[in-house]
């Protein structure tokens, strides 16, 4: 079992626990937040469950009709994850809102004891998945990191519900909390949407890929060069280089001499396709040529 497939289901097993913690809390509690919370917490669960099995999955070889193998799951459970958090935080503030106007009474001691363990337990999740460096476990610490914020509020709003009986705190807790789940959300939504459509990945420079192409001797231009990634770890480039014709006698040390360029922008698979000068000339033939 890999480091991610562990830090995946640790995560998952935690949450897991700590929602039917949550949600029995929630009930003793009368507390709306914590019942909220529990929703989005089942939700992370649900993402979690679906993540633990795509990194599973994912370690599977390439196959004749799966050649790129099945590392791309991993990035459609993270998808996956975004899509149950949206659709589980509209929910919450359908919920939330109408308490606005009708506050109910609330257990604030319940809810300062469930929250003290809500962090520590969202903590030791966060901490483990932080280490990771696929976009997977990117978003799932995100929402780790969401929920230990989310317990901070919560075990603040509980002192203010108990000195100063305020229960409107509650909701207006939930509204807030929620509003910054879905800001979360969509920002790490736009990096995984952009790697599903195969986009340039954005932590790569183009000009600085194609500056260290044309700085290989013997290199004169690149074009149709296509940069994706399948899982926003594993980078793969295809491009069209034009050398001058006395490297082409040697076209494999050409192609190390430019794999070894682009390993050091963590692109680690490559195919090129060498041209000559000849071959590529005209109107129809756009590309970058050395400066």
């Amino acid at each position: 079992m890999s480091d991610r497939e562990k830090n995946v289901g640790f995560a998952a097993s935690l949450n897991i626990l700590f929602t039917i913690i949550e949600l029995i809390g929630g009930l003793l509690t009368n507390s709306l937040a914590l019942l909220a919370d529990a929703m989005h917490d089942f939700a992370d669960s649900s993402a979690l469950i679906v993540a633990w099995f795509a990194e599973k999955k994912a370690k599977k070889p390439a196959t004749s009709k799966m050649t790129f193998g099945y590392r791309r799951l991993s990035l459609l459970s993270a998808a996956f994850a975004t899509i149950v958090l949206i659709a589980g935080s509209l929910f919450i503030l359908s919920q939330a809102i109408p308490r606005l106007f009708n506050p109910e009474p609330v257990n604030a001691e319940g809810m300062f004891l469930i929250a003290i363990i809500g962090v520590t337990i969202n903590g030791l999740g966060y901490f483990r998945l932080k280490k990771g460096i696929s976009q997977n476990e990117k978003i799932l610490s995100w929402h780790l990191l969401e929920d230990i914020l989310g317990w901070v509020v919560l075990l603040i709003g509980s002192v203010i519900i108990g000195f100063w009986n305020q229960p409107i705190i509650d909701p207006i807790m939930t509204i807030g909390f929620t509003i910054f789940v879905l800001w979360g959300v969509f920002k790490n939504a736009k990096g995984t949407f952009n790697l599903l459509l195969e986009g340039f990945p954005e932590y790569i420079d183009i000009d600085e890929v194609k500056e260290s192409v044309l700085s290989v001797e013997g290199v004169k231009a690149v074009h149709d060069i296509h940069i994706w990634s399948l899982e926003g770890e594993t980078d793969i480039l295809t491009a069209h280089i034009v050398v001058e014709d006395k490297y082409l006698a040697r076209p494999d040390k050409m192609r190390q001499s430019i794999k070894s360029k682009l390993e050091k922008h963590q692109i680690e698979h490559s195919t090129l396709e060498l041209e000559s000068e000849g071959f590529c000339s005209g109107t129809e033939c756009i590309f970058e040529l050395k400066k």
